[in-house]
């Protein structure tokens, strides 16, 4: 065992005791940092317009806070860029995170000298409390990848601006520089395609322990090294043993995965954004991801079936329920204010809280009233899948309302590495597996209203042309799994 391995033994114990502390004492954590972001900005623009000196209880909050999306915060925001400081947090951001909004085009999301470290922090502790639990840190003395967005940032009115996963790059810890791939030169590429290639031919040699990135995204990877050397990922890198992904549902990716690599790999998810660093893994035997309590984050949670009701309940950590679908609603210590980042998530447990990802607050069906989300989409396929020799690149739904003739339906686009034999039959398994889930689909199923679930074939990389055709190629740019309507179908065809 090597002295870094050994050390990382050591950190990792120090850090998942410590963890335990804020665990076993979700509802008091919570209720210290809600109070802890409001009085650190009562005095910025903010806070003044929303009576923060006033508030000392949730209720106060909600009272005078209302629930706003990334558009009714933006003249803050745009304020902020402008060079103002003190209004929404105190002074100015040290960056901007510019994401890809799916309605305002480019997001641009603050980050602070208080909220940067949590990002930083909760990645590093995944790994540690990973180690913590297996026993496994050998890895630590390999060469480690992470595929992200270029590092080169921009700089206005004294505030760095770039992708977040390039931001990042600027944190990477000195005694992990030398073990870290791409090299700086090839991180700068903004082509996605060309630096994929870069990152090959850069890493095609090397010994590689540790892979991180979005799926579809690494799935590129593995695809062109498998090519490049006409042998499975894992042959290519045999000292391979850690994936670590954050982004989407690792699930519908699995199978391909373990074909390209030639065997299964370990993995950590994470679930990481440009608003905060949410939750993470914290386990190889239970499901779920631990929601991060003590993160700079005062979280609120708002049923997604109530979420567009003119005044939602607003529920904290402590009023949540198992398995109901909540939009997730953050404050922060960067200065995002009930702020609804998009996601929906469902508790799995609550000793400690653990979540799933279950979809997007506007990324649904219900163009017939289903209300159909992406976590069930995603375990219709699954189920499926399993037990058969069927394997999915991407994939996506959409209504089809106006069909040519009969009744509408939901249509999926399905880019397939190994089709099934029938692929009709596979279809009436997917919309079972899904009426089992959904009761107001079964409904409309079992009325005549829709027929079952029609496949259409997507060819062999469909689904990165059109993400190159719009901008949104590598990164953290990601596929909707399913859409109200049919701006992403229609430009499938």
């Amino acid at each position: 065992m090597s002295i870094k391995s050994f050390a990382a033994k050591i950190f990792a114990s120090i850090v998942h005791n410590n963890t335990q502390k804020w665990v076993n004492s979700p509802v008091e954590t919570q209720y210290k940092i809600f109070l802890s972001l409001v009085k650190q900005a009562q005095n910025t623009a903010f806070g003044q317009e929303h009576n923060f000196r006033s508030i000392k209880t949730h209720e106060d909050f909600v009272n005078n806070v209302p629930i706003r999306d990334y558009e009714a915060l933006s003249p803050y925001i745009h304020r902020v860029i402008e060079g103002e400081e003190n209004v929404l947090w105190k002074g100015k951001p040290v960056y901007f995170a510019k994401t890809s909004g799916t309605t305002s085009g480019a997001k641009y999301i603050p980050l602070t000298k208080e909220s940067m470290p949590y990002h930083i922090k909760a990645a590093r502790n995944a790994i540690l409390e990973y180690i913590y639990e297996t026993g496994n840190a050998e890895f630590v003395d390999g060469r480690m990848i992470f595929l992200q967005g270029s590092p080169i940032l921009e700089e206005k009115k004294g505030i760095k601006f770039g992708r977040l996963s390039g931001i990042v790059a600027h944190y990477v810890p000195g005694y992990l520089q030398k073990n870290r791939l791409p090299s700086w030169q090839t991180n700068c590429i903004e082509d996605w395609e060309t630096k994929v290639e870069a990152i090959v031919d850069e890493t095609v040699n090397q010994d590689m322990s540790v892979i991180s990135g979005i799926p579809s995204w690494v799935q590129m990877y593995f695809e062109k090294l498998k090519k490049k050397e006409q042998k499975p990922v894992g042959d290519i890198f045999p000292n391979f043993k850690l994936f670590i992904y954050g982004g989407v549902n690792f699930e519908p990716y699995r199978a391909k995965f373990e074909k390209l690599i030639g065997r299964k790999v370990p993995s950590i998810e994470t679930f990481p954004a440009s608003e905060g660093f949410f939750a993470y893994q914290d386990s190889q035997t239970e499901k779920g991801l631990l929601l991060l309590l003590d993160g700079g984050i005062f979280y609120e949670f708002v049923k997604a079936n109530e979420f567009f009701d003119e005044h939602p309940k607003r529920y904290t950590i402590g009023e949540v329920e198992l398995g109901v679908n909540y939009a997730l609603i953050i404050s922060t210590n960067a200065g995002l204010w009930g702020y609804n980042v998009g996601d929906t998530v469902q508790f799995i447990s609550k000793k400690p809280y653990r979540i799933v990802v279950s979809g997007r607050i506007k990324h649904f069906i219900s163009a017939f009233g289903e209300h159909v989300i992406a976590k069930e989409v995603e375990t219709a396929l699954e189920e499926a899948i399993l037990g058969t020799d069927v394997q999915v690149n991407e994939f996506t739904v959409a209504p089809q309302i106006t069909p040519d003739e009969g009744l509408p339906y939901h249509e999926w686009f399905i880019e397939f590495e190994t089709k099934p034999e029938n692929i009709e039959d596979f279809a009436l398994k997917i919309d079972f597996a899904l009426r089992k889930q959904n009761v107001y689909y079964d409904d409309l199923i079992a009325g005549k209203v829709l027929k079952p679930l029609v496949i259409k074939l997507v060819k062999k990389e469909g689904f990165q042309k059109y993400m190159k055709s719009i901008g949104k190629l590598g990164g953290q740019n990601k596929l909707p799994r399913l859409s109200n309507d049919r701006s992403i179908a229609d430009k499938l065809q």
